[in-house]
């Protein structure tokens, strides 16, 4: 007979007892099956990697792999641009929260119209907008799309009346026509439609002036030459094209709900984001090929699952950078992916170190890998979990970089748990069925009262255990089944009863 008698822990725990010698289980394990599922994952693993790193070109599209700057959208100080720090003039307003965001949702709205679709427009405390345009030919040119923020008032001269405001302007832009040349196109809102009817209506060849802020010179003045109905004006004139796009341009930063002042801004060189870019990677492939070197110096065959595993999450979190809209790497946001990394191989050493005591205990090195996965759970979900918390929270009350380095960790933590606890278990696992006789293979060592003790030799029960369990959720699966069914019956007799 080939069944195996399993080891108890009484008999491990008599003093001077040698502990009995059973022939190992190894024999019964299905190694085809391992093997083919591990040439799978390897498989896996060549075309991930070429996926991640490799450019390809099919036909005429070019497609850019995981790790290129094409794929993951990168931040101000890695590709360079310009960003604008503006403050309120008066936060002693109603609803002046409310009209923050409205002023930032006015901004985005702006520099998405002009072709700035990557610009990043985040609120500083409550009072300040920060403006990120990341990757400008003319880094310049962004101040003046955006202006400087303030109140637009439309005046009749005549009366000294304030006919429209910037809430009333829906869009001011430049434009040309052959009869009057470069002008500025005015869109109002329905409000400010009727206004501006009303007002041309009754007083043509009368001179509307238009005033920024609490100035009293005006930036333009304009005959009223007919009556406009539809709420769409032309304001023509002796305009070049840097004059209509810079009158366009002022009347816009009028219509913010709050008037703002420029206190900061810098231009950010792309050779600046290049260099820093260049050097990250560096450090962290080195730092990479450092960490695989000591897994497998250490832990052996369990460092190479560990090490593949690795590989697969690199591939997973490169991913995941490249398709996620919101994730934008930034500098924090590269030393958020290092920080990850280190802690999905610290999650690999927990385990591994409570598989090396399990073993050290007298169990089997199948019973240490069971055992060890399975104490080693709690403590990896704790440590995650409270970096989970910590990176939501700073998602919602951070700002800027240190939102981008809490998104880049977030991911990879997640990631990092899956790549644990499921693909490095069956990598592990899928070796094991390989050998599981031979301790020197995972750098495994008993303890000195269990030095006779054979490797394998509670293999048998614990593949028991792992057919038991089996059994028992098949058998509640179809317990579940049963009742459902019972369920639909009772409720089809209950239909045709009434």
């Amino acid at each position: 007979m080939d069944e195996q008698t399993p080891l108890t822990e009484n008999e491990q725990a008599v003093p001077g007892r040698k502990a009995p010698v059973v022939a190992p289980a190894h024999k019964a394990i299905k190694k085809k099956s391992s093997i083919t599922k591990l040439v799978l994952i390897g498989v896996v693993m060549v075309i991930g990697m070429i996926f991640a790193f490799v450019p390809m070109r099919f036909g005429l599209t070019l497609y850019h792999p995981f790790l290129s700057k094409e794929a993951i959208s990168l931040g101000l100080d890695l590709q360079g641009g310009v960003y604008a720090v503006y403050q309120a003039t008066n936060t002693d307003t109603d609803n002046f929260d409310a009209k923050m965001e409205g002023t930032r949702a006015s901004l985005e709205s702006l520099l998405s119209s002009k072709g700035y679709t990557e610009a990043t427009i985040v609120r500083e405390g409550s009072d300040r907008i920060r403006v990120e345009v990341p990757d400008v030919d003319d880094p310049s040119g962004i101040l003046q799309v955006i202006g400087e923020p303030t109140t637009v008032r439309f005046v009749l001269d005549s009366t000294n009346e304030t006919i429209i405001t910037g809430e009333n302007i829906v869009n001011a832009e430049p434009g040309y026509d052959n009869q009057n040349g470069y002008v500025v196109s005015l869109e109002f809102d329905s409000e400010g439609r009727k206004k501006f009817a009303e007002v041309t209506a009754n007083n043509q060849g009368q001179t509307i002036s238009i005033y920024l802020g609490d100035s009293t010179t005006p930036i333009q003045t304009a005959n009223i030459n007919e009556t406009i109905p539809n709420g769409r004006a032309i304001i023509s004139g002796n305009f070049t094209q840097e004059s209509a796009t810079e009158l366009a341009g002022q009347i816009v930063s009028g219509t913010f709900d709050v008037a703002l002042e420029l206190k900061e801004s810098q231009t950010i060189s792309p050779t600046l984001g290049d260099n820093a870019m260049k050097y990250g990677l560096i450090a962290g492939v080195v730092g990479f090929i450092l960490v695989i070197a000591f897994l497998c110096l250490v832990y052996r065959l369990l460092g190479l699952a560990a090490s593949a595993a690795l590989i697969i999450y690199v591939i997973i979190y490169l991913f995941f950078l490249a398709v996620l809209p919101w994730v934008q790497l930034t500098l924090p946001g590269i030393a958020g992916i290092l920080l990850s990394i280190g802690m999905a191989v610290d999650a690999n050493v927990i385990i591994f170190e409570r598989i090396k005591d399990e073993y050290r205990g007298g169990k089997s090195i199948m019973a240490a890998y069971h055992a060890g996965f399975k104490k080693a759970l709690f403590a990896i979900l704790d440590s995650n979990v409270t970096t989970v918390i910590a990176c939501v929270l700073l998602i919602l009350l951070g700002t800027g970089s240190i939102k981008g380095f809490a998104i880049t960790l977030l991911v990879g933590v997640l990631i990092s748990l899956f790549t644990s606890l499921v693909v490095s278990r069956g990598i592990v696992k899928y070796i094991i069925n390989l050998n599981s006789y031979n301790a020197k293979l995972y750098n495994l060592k008993r303890a000195k009262r269990y030095e006779g003790l054979d490797a394998g030799a509670t293999d048998a029960a614990v593949l028991a255990d792992m057919e038991r369990e089996k059994q028992e959720k098949e058998e509640k699966q179809q317990e579940k089944e049963r009742a459902k069914a019972e369920r639909r019956s009772q409720k089809q007799k209950g239909g045709e009863t009434a």
